[in-house]
């Protein structure tokens, strides 16, 4: 039975169809201009570029040019790359300008398709930023694209690792700039640690296209970018730690792999305490016990670095280091570390040198950082099955291309064997047969240990692992000679030569997934990848010319063979957790109108069957009385394991949902003090900020001291009098004023604010303004950094034990949202409090003291957080929303409003207001006792 839906879809076409079709009119547009444009020379084509930009500047949005700007820059690929912008990539180019992700099939040209949105935003002015996944792209795309920028009049900047300040500086002052998504968000965490605004690199955060969109802002934003400073050496405690867990048996712990979760059981507890008693590191009479609490935290990392985590699979081994592996891409990730001990434990396993642990100086979540942009946008070829997500978080709307050609690939059902035995032996046979008829082949493994698992099964059939220019010799050249190659994180310096030449006919290619590889597959090899490595020492001229066209003669001779073999054939080893992986994998056939096939094998070993799928499945199979190597094909089973996948994706949504949820409400606060800091450093003098703390500080003493409204005898006046020494360094008669008739807590702090006033002019006489402003930025803003660094680590282990609360009833995001905000209010009255007693007791020597160089800024690390380390039961409930944070006025020009202007329910409208002023709102009180206490 069909359903309405479907009916409707093949009448009306689907809602992506329709949206398509708007596009269509503007692309008859631009191929209407496309003869016009060409007539033009090389200067009057890059003469547009002041012409558009001279048309914004009197007035003209960006889709007002988008047309003719389309126009100009498919005429500048043409002069310069020799490549025209297919119709379908003028869509994509449309849906990347209008903040949008354009999912696109591998080989459809997304890098191309950039170069529309890039320029046609660049000519704003503001900067264009182009996001990808690793620094060989980033590099690879700011030559290859910026042939066309640079022809049209742009500058082109390219952020590395390994870039001073100046140098990033420039880079970000290009019209278009190319770079990592980690170096990004460094960058703007480097920004914020800086002491002088002149000395920070980025300008602003306009507009940024991210290319593997998917695995950017979805895979890695699983993890935090943190900038961290090293802690004492604990690394023998680490060790003799590790040297525990061995002596424990399965029945000490409980495993749960679905949720990648492991804990002690009384068994287990009641071992380690005998264990721990031995080692003389107990405390008191029991584990978990208080004094324990730190030996508790690494037992549990220890565990869970022997019980979760493979060697091979979720790291290597290299160089004497632990290196991550990220499980999206199959790549090494060095320099990143999981955090809160836990690397230091996985180097405790593998008994390699410890590394210090780290203290968070700065963080922030690549949610929070892409979500600065004014408008951003992506394009990957797998972005449908995450389209939700997309939405939800960064308000992304995921449209999808259409392909240039039709897609010929053919893809089979899955097949299920029992057992992995089985069915890897399936694989090798498959192989041996496309490779007999010539057929180029890609096995998609999901480890390491996996890929080299089938490695040395091909081993033993007779193949052997090298390069395939061998392949290139001869028509029978790709039947007799039985050679493969692997691509793993091990053999990473070779991805792009590998990747490039594996549709050479008869090739065999294992790989560890294939999402952001940056490199097509092409039928037959690709011929500037050859002509680059095996023309390296030939000098330019007539022979090198001939010996080129030689090679793109052979590369299309190969890719006729392969075509007739029946095109690229993807195999799958096993599905993974997400459906885009697998389909990132069956994208890499079928390029361009290519016949291709793909097909995975499973069995019920493999990891998502065992861990998510039914027994019912298992139980079929034993009904169906499978013999040896038979495998069950059918759509239902298809079905089931998409249904699977949904499962653990969804689940997977949640766990970054509610992280995010957790770190919006520090970044609220991180904006709060990064735009302060800005504001400060952009200051020439600080002078009126620091009277102000001064005088907020002076205020909070008097009243802690004296009551409002209350009587003198009432008074604490030896507590005001000790605490008026401690912190501002005077020492003033309160005792003798508290005798005086009539007198009132406001002339006590009337006296004490003029005797503080008076001891700051003096300094500022005796020292010179210059010199004190000079002082007072300085320790406003060591200060400030100090107390912050000190608030993210309060808050992050408020995190970790917040979750508790919902054992009693109580949401722990929502107590963790009006802790927060008590901590931050604390953080900034403690602000004040120690700045305003480090100026007043200040003595200055003869030499002015530097400023913090910049350049001495800490070390950077992104930790690699896996969200299923962490406390995800936190059971949300959406409750009411704890008192909106209010922006710190401290730095910030306010200026004097009349009282009969302000506007009694519009607090923006009141100017700066006295502390003891009547406060605006109506309310009676002081402004200090009212709203100027939240300020």
């Amino acid at each position: 039975m069909v359903g309405f839906g479907s009916i409707a879809r093949k009448i009306f076409g689907s809602a992506n169809d329709r949206k398509i079709k708007g596009y269509h009119s503007r692309v008859a547009a631009i191929n209407e201009l496309e003869a016009e444009v060409e007539t033009l020379s090389d200067a009057d084509l890059k003469a547009r570029t002041d012409a558009f930009r001279k048309e914004i500047a009197d007035g003209a949005k960006l889709d007002d040019i988008l047309v003719p700007a389309f126009a100009t820059v498919r005429e500048a690929a043409k002069r310069t790359l020799h490549q025209r912008h297919y119709d379908v990539q003028l869509i994509g180019g449309m849906v990347l300008h209008e903040g949008k992700i354009a999912e696109m099939k591998t080989g459809e040209g997304k890098t191309l398709v950039a170069t529309l949105a890039v320029y046609l935003n660049a000519l704003s002015g503001r900067g264009v930023h182009v996001v990808t996944v690793n620094d060989y792209l980033a590099k690879r795309d700011s030559e290859w694209m910026g042939q066309i920028y640079r022809f049209l009049g742009l500058t082109v900047g390219v952020i590395v690792h390994g870039l001073d300040d100046d140098e990033r500086k420039a880079a970000y002052a290009c019209d278009v700039t190319y770079g990592t998504n980690n170096e990004f968000g460094f960058d703007y965490l480097r920004d914020n640690m800086k002491h002088e605004r002149a000395s920070m690199v980025q300008r602003d955060h306009a507009y940024a296209i991210v290319d593997e969109v998917d695995s950017i802002l979805i895979d890695e934003a699983r993890t935090p970018l943190i900038i961290s400073g090293a802690i004492e050496d604990r690394s023998d405690l680490y060790n003799t730690i590790d040297a525990f867990i061995p002596h424990l048996v399965p029945e000490d712990y409980e495993l749960d792999e679905k949720t990648r979760a492991v804990t002690f059981t009384e068994a287990g507890n009641e071992k380690l305490e005998n264990l721990l008693g031995e080692a003389g590191l107990l405390k008191g009479e029991t584990l978990y016990d208080l004094e324990n609490v730190t030996v508790v935290h690494h037992l549990n990392n220890a565990l869970r670095a022997h019980q979760l985590f493979q060697r091979d699979r979720d790291y290597i081994v290299k160089g004497g280091e632990v290196i991550i592996i990220d499980e999206f891409t199959g790549r090494m990730m060095p320099g990143r570390r999981f955090s809160d001990g836990l690397h230091q434990a996985l180097e405790a396993k593998e008994h390699v040198d410890i590394q210090p642990e780290n203290q968070t100086l700065a963080s922030i979540t690549f949610q929070n950082y892409f979500r600065m942009y004014d408008k951003l946008a992506g394009m990957t070829g797998t972005a449908l099955t995450e389209a939700d997500e997309f939405l939800d978080i960064y308000d992304l709307e995921v449209m999808e291309i259409p392909t240039n050609m039709p897609i010929s690939r053919i893809d089979d059902d899955d097949e299920v064997y029992r057992s992995a035995r089985e069915k890897f032996g399936a694989i090798i046979e498959l192989i041996k047969d496309c490779k007999q008829r010539g057929q180029p082949i890609l096995v998609g493994t999901t480890s390491i240990e996996k890929s080299e698992i089938l490695a040395e099964m091909l081993k033993k059939e007779g193949f052997r692992q090298r390069d395939f220019s061998v392949l290139f010799d001869g028509d029978q050249g790709t039947k007799k000679e039985m050679v493969f190659q692997v691509l793993n994180a091990r053999y990473h310096e070779q991805e792009a030569h590998i990747i490039a030449q594996a549709g050479v006919p008869g090739a065999v290619t294992i790989a560890t997934n294939m999402a952001g590889r940056g490199t097509d597959i092409q039928l037959g090899g690709n011929p500037d990848m050859r002509i680059a490595s095996e023309l390296t020492d030939m000098p330019e001229g007539p022979e090198r010319e001939a010996r080129e066209q030689q090679i793109r003669d052979d590369v299309e001779r190969l890719k006729h063979i392969a075509i007739e073999a029946g095109g690229l054939f993807i195999v799958g080893t096993e599905r993974h957790e997400s459906r885009r992986i697998d389909n990132q994998l069956r994208g890499r056939s079928g390029r361009q109108g290519d016949p291709g096939h793909s097909r995975f094998f499973l069995s019920q070993e493999d990891d998502l069957m065992r861990i998510f799928g039914s027994d019912r499945m298992d139980s079929m199979l034993q009904k169906l009385g499978l013999k040896e190597g038979e495998a069950i094909v059918h759509p239902w089973v298809n079905k089931a394991l998409e249904k699977a996948q949904q499962k653990v994706e969804a689940r997977n949504f949640d766990v970054r949902k509610n992280i995010l949820k957790f770190d919006d409400v520090m970044n609220d606060q991180r904006k709060v003090v990064f735009e302060q800091r800005i504001e400060l450093m952009s200051n020439d003098s600080v002078a009126d900020t620091i009277t102000d703390m001064r005088h907020d500080v002076i205020a909070d003493l008097v009243l802690r001291h004296i009551p409002e409204k209350a009587y003198p005898e009432q008074w604490d006046v030896k507590g005001l009098r000790q605490e008026l020494h401690d912190v501002l360094d005077l020492d003033l008669p309160v005792d003798e004023w508290a005798h005086e008739e009539g007198i009132a807590e406001e002339e006590v702090e009337h006296r004490v604010t003029k005797a503080a006033d008076e001891k700051a002019a003096a300094k500022v006489a005796r020292y010179g303004t210059e010199n004190m402003r000079y002082v007072e930025k300085v320790i406003l803003l060591q200060t400030l950094d100090y107390l912050w660094r000190d608030h993210i680590a309060t808050l992050d282990h408020l995190r970790s034990v917040i979750g508790f609360r919902g054992y009693g009833q109580r949401d722990p995001l929502n107590e963790y949202k009006t802790e927060s905000f008590e901590l931050f209010q604390a953080m900034l009255a403690n602000l004040r409090q120690v700045v305003t007693g480090n100026l007043m007791r200040v003595e200055l020597v003869k030499d002015t003291p530097e400023m913090p160089s910049d350049e001495d800024l800490p070390e950077m690390y992104a930790y690699h957080d896996d969200p299923a380390m962490m406390d995800e039961d936190y059971g949300f409930v959406e409750g009411p929303e704890p008192e909106q944070m209010e922006p710190v006025t401290y730095g910030v020009a306010a200026r004097h409003v009349a009282r009969e202007d302000r506007n009694p329910a519009d607090p923006a409208s009141w100017g700066k207001v006295g502390r003891n002023e009547p406060c605006p709102c109506g309310s009676g009180k002081k402004y200090k006792h009212c709203h100027g206490k939240y300020a």
